[in-house]
């Protein structure tokens, strides 16, 4: 299935990446110690745009975000570990989502829930943990479920937007972009599922092994 961050995009993201990754690296920089840094970055970030301060959030939040592909690309630089760093990554980008989604649903319920943005926001809230579920869940059943048009990127790029929108005095673009995402959240569930409903017949190709910490689930 097509993602809507092309494959070339995220290349570009890499190449900025990998050099970032061999220097904390060298200096002795764990990749879970970036997990945790990245998402207490997040957590100051929703802060921000809690306040009403949505330009500062909405940068601070994209920066802080991208260490989600930096600490996987460290764990891969550096080697199989084990497999608590999947587990911790996971963890806090559940933590983190909750936070932006709760500050943007803080912030346009003192705005007066323009365009019904509210709404919007808690549904994204919801559609996302459940794509995240989906996949663990059927990965751990021996399952496949590794599609989808709106994966973390993507949601975190649309949501970027529209703070970015809502910073330029735009009171339509916030809630347009909550709206959008919660649409492509939907989607990419069911996507999910009937992608893991069709790998559970006899002949099915073995599900994609599971994403090192950093891959975007």
């Amino acid at each position: 299935m097509a993602k809507i961050v092309s494959v070339p995009a995220r290349a570009v993201v890499a190449y900025g990446v990998n050099p970032t990754a061999r220097l904390l690296l060298r200096l002795g920089v764990s990749p879970n110690a970036v997990t945790v840094a990245g998402t207490v970055g997040v957590l100051v970030g929703s802060w921000f745009g809690a306040q009403g301060m949505l330009f500062w959030g909405t940068v601070i939040v994209t920066a802080c975000a991208l260490t989600d592909a930096l600490d996987g690309t460290m764990a891969r630089m550096r080697g199989p570990s084990g497999q608590f760093g999947a587990l911790l990554d996971s963890s806090m980008d559940r933590i983190a989502d909750g936070a932006v989604f709760a500050a943007v649903v803080y912030y346009l319920a003192t705005e007066g829930n323009p365009y019904g943005g509210v709404w919007a926001a808690l549904l994204c809230l919801v559609g996302g943990q459940v794509v995240s579920y989906v996949k663990a869940r059927a990965q751990s059943l021996g399952l496949n479920a590794d599609v989808g048009i709106a994966e973390r990127l993507e949601r975190l790029v649309i949501l970027g937007i529209g703070g970015l929108l809502g910073a330029a005095g735009l009171t339509w673009g916030l809630p347009a972009a909550l709206w959008i995402l919660s649409v492509l959240s939907v989607i990419t569930v069911l996507q999910r599922l009937i992608h893991a409903a069709r790998s559970d017949r006899p002949g099915a190709a073995p599900p994609a092994p599971v994403a090192p910490a950093g891959e975007a689930p």
